[in-house]
């Protein structure tokens, strides 16, 4: 291509840019994606599950991709498909921030932190936040002490989120009544039959909807957003948490909103070493396809380019950001944020594979030393190592 037509080509570009909208925009190239792709999921019937067949379907109809997407209960039967490479993407949640920083259940040492990298992901018009039970009377979370809180094992992006709840309104564990459930579902059908006061969830998930239609009925405790005191508190306890109104959701709308705090859901990940080509026309094709998925769950709203958050705690693909460029709607500030954020994965890199030339025999001796080993080296990097 000469040097004429390579500027000519460029400033079309801009000019389409200048002119359209990021949700208008089409480009002059093609999107090339293989035949088949794989991703993991939340479990059958989520509303995350349902955005990823919605867009598998787009990617279908619009470029002949066969997209299988393979449910997974919790959150370890979600990434080993990525970690292992049986997959390209996953669409996930907050545990998305959790394995890059190798804690909790990936504190183990078959897991370690992971090098994720973003695609996309989805800020719908919900929360997600901590509900009572109506007939509690909790108008606060400061009012939740000796309330029956729901505790899921082996769940830490439910515990912890119901940690930052509490820490908002000065309470901790040890402030309230724990009580276990095996999983997401028992702990709803345990508020709706009166066995505990309060659950975790997005305020548009499936069994909110049952509490709000029981004689009990569903309240969610705001999280006011010029309440500096709790959201420091909250954030401490959880950092991916980010003031937002919610207009959808159990017993929310338009006209009845819910001052509370939001993180992206689903997400959409990959490891850092997927390929370029296959991340920026994935990136490309959600994009374009919007106007075709945006309606096929109350969520996929989320997908849409205005509603991206690229300062969030987790980095995006260099692929991706090459197509948000593009488009004109990343900035220099994100790229600052995000090599930062890449930065801090390196560290949390580092200290583990200094931890594994180590001869440790004890799984739980390791995961000690690991929690130890990671503290120091992001605070001698001069990162807030959170936990």
């Amino acid at each position: 291509m000469s040097l004429f037509s390579r500027s000519l080509s460029q400033c079309l570009l801009s000019l389409a840019v200048f002119v359209s909208t990021p949700e208008m925009l089409v480009a002059a190239e093609e999107v090339a994606l293989p035949r088949t792709m794989a991703w993991s999921a939340y479990n059958l019937g989520t509303t995350g599950y349902n955005q990823a067949v919605a867009i598998g379907k787009v990617l279908k109809d619009k470029h002949g991709v066969n997209l299988r997407v393979i449910p997974g209960k919790n959150d370890i039967s979600r990434l080993l498909p990525l970690k292992k490479g049986r997959v390209q993407f996953t669409a996930t949640g907050v545990a998305t921030y959790f394995a890059q920083e190798g804690m909790f259940q990936f504190a183990h040492r078959n897991w370690g932190p992971l090098p994720i990298r973003i695609t996309m992901l989805s800020n719908g018009l919900s929360n997600q936040s901590l509900a009572v039970a109506a007939d509690t009377g909790v108008k606060e979370f400061s009012q939740l002490r000796g309330k029956r809180i729901a505790w899921v094992r082996g769940a830490p992006a439910l515990n912890v989120s119901t940690e930052a709840m509490l820490a908002c309104g000065g309470l901790t564990w040890q402030d309230v009544v724990r009580v276990e459930y095996p999983g997401y579902a028992a702990m709803w059908n345990g508020v709706v039959a009166n066995q505990i006061d309060a659950a975790y969830a997005t305020t548009v998930s499936g069994p909110t909807r049952k509490l709000e239609a029981s004689p009990r009925g569903i309240f969610w405790p705001p999280l006011p957003h010029e309440d500096k005191a709790c959201w420091r508190r909250l954030k401490k306890v959880a950092p991916y948490f980010v003031p937002h109104i919610a207009v959808r959701g159990a017993a929310i709308s338009e006209e009845s909103p819910h001052e509370g705090g939001t993180y992206p859901y689903p997400i959409l990940i990959s490891l850092a070493d997927q390929k370029d080509d296959l991340v920026y026309s994935l990136a490309k094709a959600i994009h374009l396809g919007y106007d075709d998925y945006k309606d096929a769950d109350p969520g996929a709203i989320g997908w849409a380019m205005h509603l991206q958050q690229f300062d969030w705690v987790v980095p995006f693909h260099s692929a991706a950001i090459q197509y948000y460029k593009e488009v004109g709607v990343w900035k220099p500030a994100h790229s600052v944020h995000n090599d930062r954020l890449v930065q801090r994965q390196k560290v949390l890199g580092d200290a583990w594979q200094t931890l594994q030339s180590l001869d440790v025999e004890s799984d739980e001796k390791f995961a000690t030393l690991w929690l130890q080993l990671r503290e120091k080296k992001l605070t001698d990097a001069g990162f807030d190592p959170v936990w």
